[in-house]
């Protein structure tokens, strides 16, 4: 009687339970972007997780969170923290944590249950977990900023002006700090957060801790600096233990050492550090390490360090084993407290890291006692060096991106003098990296070794290997693209590593020269990247950049964060609309891409208050400051915009500004915000087609590439004019040889026009040459990396991110992944491939926010062929090229006899279908 009594209990819980979908499965659980957050920062962080399922148009219907501040409470499926309950809603994305308040330092763990459409409920995720940042100032327990010696007020330059007297005046001292302490009972768990300005490099015990190359991130630093978070657990033992702190300039100080480039003469202070470690013992109990005047600290091993310059190491100077316990530190002098800057937050974006390592493809002997390395690709990074020799030989290498004519290394477009110097301490191999500078290029100048198995009858340093080690921010790889066209194949791969190379802790210009923020590459540029890169965090913190640079009268600088005011041109390198509207323009497009509306409120104060501005600017609503299409192609050396007049590019942008602000102020509750900008939008078209459009030749302008496509793309153009707009577009083309002429502003418009118009032929036409200036060129110039110009000249950067726009149309236009209109996070997709010229197959893959999107398609002799992926919680419509008389089957059935597929007609001899989620092979055959 008692078993079946239990068997009768049992049976009637398992009915209470809703029927468990076997197949649909919840996971890849990330906390505000990422999969084991640290340092989280926001009090309420953004929860996403995906869906997946073999059954086609999988959609969930609810979900339940459990969160726990106990590992074993969650593994019985118990959320002390927050249990959700059940939620009817498809939110799989963006889902605002909703809990009791949550503790800094504290580590949080959580998993997730859905529902699908039918009803049925999956089983629990794998568990995920996150850990709290310093949500307060308060949090730091005491934690002071010290160095080794304070830059005197007088010689402090927040935002030195190009060409003015210099201020700064000494090569500082690049100082190692240590602090001993002892664990005292056993750890559950150990965490630091530090921030050493302008960069660091700590370890424990002697062994570095982390992979991360080049902490913290940049930032406006008189007003801002961000702390990394490191998870110290298995590093540390119990009994005596030792944290040692390695500090280098970074963009916080570039010293003026003649000899040594120097870009810019930042000078915020001297390097500092500020930290605490938390121990949590298992007995419940804590103890904080923190940076205090209790710390030792002494010259180090590095003797100069330039974010501009190089970085140059004295191994005869390492004080052995300073970083670990048992060290005499008595000689060396107590930290003192200093001030620093003024908001601390956590590095939420992805650190820099060693990702691809290069060996020399050649060695070449140039000049007496010189050796040219050649790694075959020009990429951001530095060099690892391995060598044997005596105590004090002295070698010294010149990173390039290209030769002079007699094959020594050239830096004159690129900032030189800029070096590495080792001076060996004679033990043995020896192997030593930079550690706080890095250069763009190809090749590496030798000077004072010899490569191992050449002569060396001067007895010189061996050089036993050199190899170069790529650098860039570690956001994860989210796409891949390949075609049937070789020189499109070879082009992405361009463009690809002017992105890594230029992936920072913001989007630099260029890796050598500058290594400057410029805005207008956030937003041109920016889809390109997030097809091939997941930088939704990384965006966050330009933002962020964007924020703290603005000016108190609304002016967003064209740099961020602000290190330089660049007076050449008066404000022409300040304040340029293009530009500063990455303020704008930027967060709609993290909106759009990922989904985060939390981004678009805390932006909205900033985009008024610039829209503000260029209100003040204008004159009868028409804006003519700036660059313009800066580095079109024209007659004269690339610069300032010469096919496209002043005025034109500015206020188009404005405009555009003034519509994404508005939709803004819709999603937002704020009704007559958005009625006042769709006024003063509605003027400012009104007053740009007065000034540019001329109603008889249909010409905006001077009729260029850049104006009119730029005119259809914001929508200016009256709808009764934009075909006519759009072949004058195609005839300007045509007219040159199939040429481009847009440049850094106005090219990715004229691709996305010619798109959207169905002229992919037109794209394909101009880019798949390399007789004219473009892509092709380049390759054919030899370049491994996107240039700066057009025409790969030697006399400017050939490492340049600004160009590089023809990726997106891979991705959303020959291959066909893209948004659908209204979108948000590509809940709702298209698959709209473009079969063009010769190429008779494409395949591109995005890791979205719901999951991998793919479209792979080949044309085999009368028929097309189109495999399409669509992640749960997602629908799509597909494109296929057919008329209403073609042959469409999906998986041997024809489409009119899939239940799961709705044939939505036939346009511009296009079939559209509609279809959930799945993964679904389309045959078109006449």
């Amino acid at each position: 009687m008692l078993r079946t009594l239990v068997a009768l209990v049992f049976c009637a819980a398992f009915q209470l339970r809703p029927a468990a979908a076997a197949d649909l499965e919840v996971g890849q659980l990330k906390c505000a972007y990422a999969p084991v957050p640290l340092g989280v920062q926001t009090p309420a962080p953004n929860l996403s997780w995906q869906l997946a399922s073999e059954q086609r148009n999988t959609r969930q219907t609810a979900y339940r969170v459990l969160v726990s501040d106990n590992e074993k409470l969650l593994s019985q499926h118990v959320g002390n923290i927050w249990d959700s309950q059940k939620v009817t809603s498809d939110a799989s994305i963006q889902v605002r944590y909703a809990g009791q308040p949550l503790q800094s330092t504290k580590t949080y763990y959580w998993q997730v249950m859905v529902w699908d459409q039918a009803g049925r409920a999956s089983a629990w995720s794998k568990p995920a977990k996150w850990q709290m940042g310093l949500l307060a100032p308060a949090d730091w327990e005491g934690a002071q900023w010290i160095a080794y010696e304070e830059l005197p007020a007088a010689q402090v330059d927040v935002l030195p002006v190009d060409g003015k007297k210099d201020i700064a005046q000494n090569n500082n001292v690049l100082p190692l700090l240590r602090k001993d302490f002892t664990v005292r009972k056993r750890l559950a768990r150990a965490t630091a957060f530090i921030s050493g300005l302008g960069q660091f490099e700590m370890s424990l015990n002697g062994q570095k801790v982390g992979n991360h190359f080049l902490d913290p991130a940049w930032t406006k630093y008189n007003k801002h600096a961000q702390y990394v978070t490191f998870d110290l657990t298995g590093q540390l033992k119990k009994g005596p233990n030792t944290l040692g702190v390695m500090l280098g300039n970074g963009f916080y100080y570039v010293p003026p050492v003649k000899g040594r480039f120097r870009k810019l003469k930042s000078a915020f202070g001297y390097p500092k550090l500020l930290c605490r470690v938390v121990l949590d013992y298992q007995d419940g109990s804590s103890e904080n390490i923190i940076s205090d005047a209790t710390w030792k600290t002494a010259p180090g091993p590095i003797t100069f360090s330039s974010i501009y310059g190089g970085e140059d190491y004295n191994a005869t100077l390492e004080p052995t084993g300073w970083d670990a316990p048992r060290f005499n530190d008595a000689a060396w002098k107590t930290a003192l407290v200093v001030s620093g800057p003024p908001e601390v937050t956590s590095q939420s974006a992805e650190p820099l890291k060693v990702h691809e390592t290069f060996t020399a493809r050649k060695i070449t002997a140039v000049q007496p006692n010189k050796w040219l390395y050649d790694f075959g690709q020009n990429a951001s990074g530095i060099i690892e060096l391995k060598v044997q020799g005596r105590a004090g030989d002295t070698i010294r290498v010149y990173p390039a991106e290209l030769l002079k004519a007699d094959n020594t290394a050239a830096q004159r477009a690129t900032g030189g003098p800029y070096y590495f110097t080792y001076v060996l301490k004679g033990k043995g191999l020896e192997t030593w990296r930079p550690r706080f500078s890095y250069y763009g290029f190809r090749y590496a100048q030798v000077e004072g070794g010899v490569p191992k198995g050449e002569a060396n009858a001067s007895n010189r340093p061996v050089i036993v290997a050199l190899t170069a080690l790529h650098t860039r921010n570690a956001a994860p790889r989210v796409g891949e693209f390949s075609c049937s066209n070789d020189l499109f194949n070879r082009t992405n791969k361009l463009i690809d590593w002017s992105i890594k190379s230029n992936l920072a802790s913001v989007f630099t210009d260029c890796p050598h020269r500058e290594k400057l923020g410029w805005q207008e590459e956030t937003h041109l540029m920016g889809s390109s990247i997030r097809y091939n890169y997941d930088i939704a965090a990384l965006c966050r913190k330009v933002i962020e950049d964007l924020r703290v640079s603005q000016l108190p009268d609304g002016l967003i600088p064209e740099i961020a964060p602000e290190y330089v005011k660049f007076e050449w041109g008066g404000d022409m390198f300040r304040d340029s609309p293009e530009w500063g509207s990455s303020s704008i323009i930027l967060p709609w497009y993290v909106y759009q891409w990922y989904g985060d509306q939390q981004v678009l409120a805390e932006s909205y104060p900033m985009m008024q208050r610039y829209v503000a501005y260029l209100g003040t600017k204008a004159d009868g609503h028409i804006l003519s400051q700036g660059l313009g299409d800066w580095y079109d192609l024209g007659p004269k050396p690339p610069g300032v915009s010469q096919h496209t007049p002043m005025g034109v590019t500015g206020t188009a942008t404005y405009y555009y500004d003034l519509t994404i602000l508005a939709n803004v102020a819709h999603l937002l509750g704020k009704a007559d915000d958005a009625a006042r900008y769709e006024k003063l939008g509605a003027e400012v078209k009104a007053a740009f087609n007065a000034r540019f459009f001329n109603k008889t030749t249909k010409q905006y302008a001077t009729g260029s590439q850049a104006a009119n496509a730029m005119a259809v793309y914001m929508g200016l153009v009256e709808p009764q004019d934009k075909a006519a707009v759009i072949e004058n577009i195609v005839q300007d083309i045509r007219s040159r040889n199939n040429s481009l002429t847009a440049g850094d502003i106005g090219y990715r418009y004229l691709l996305q026009v010619l798109d959207e118009a169905g002229r992919s032929d037109v794209i394909f036409t101009m880019n798949n040459r390399s007789d004219v200036p473009g892509y092709g060129y380049q390759l054919a110039k030899g370049a491994t990396a996107l240039t700066e110009s057009w025409a790969a000249l030697p006399t400017v950067s050939n490492n340049h991110l600004m160009l590089g726009h023809l990726m997106e149309w891979f991705y959303g236009g020959l291959a066909g992944i893209r948004p659908a209109d209204g979108a948000v996070a590509f809940n709702k997709i298209e698959i709209r491939p473009t079969p063009v010229g010769d190429v008779t197959s494409a395949k591109a893959s995005h890791e979205s926010p719901y999951g991998l999107i793919v479209s792979s398609w080949q044309k085999t002799g009368n028929a097309f062929e189109l495999t399409a992926t669509i992640p749960a919680n997602t629908t799509a419509t597909v494109y296929l090229p057919a008329t209403a008389s073609s042959k469409i089957m999906e998986g041997n059935v024809a489409v009119a006899q899939h239940n799961d597929l709705k044939l939505l007609g036939f346009e511009q001899d296009r079939a559209r279908i509609s279809v959930g989620s799945g993964t679904y092979h389309f045959v078109v055959t006449p």
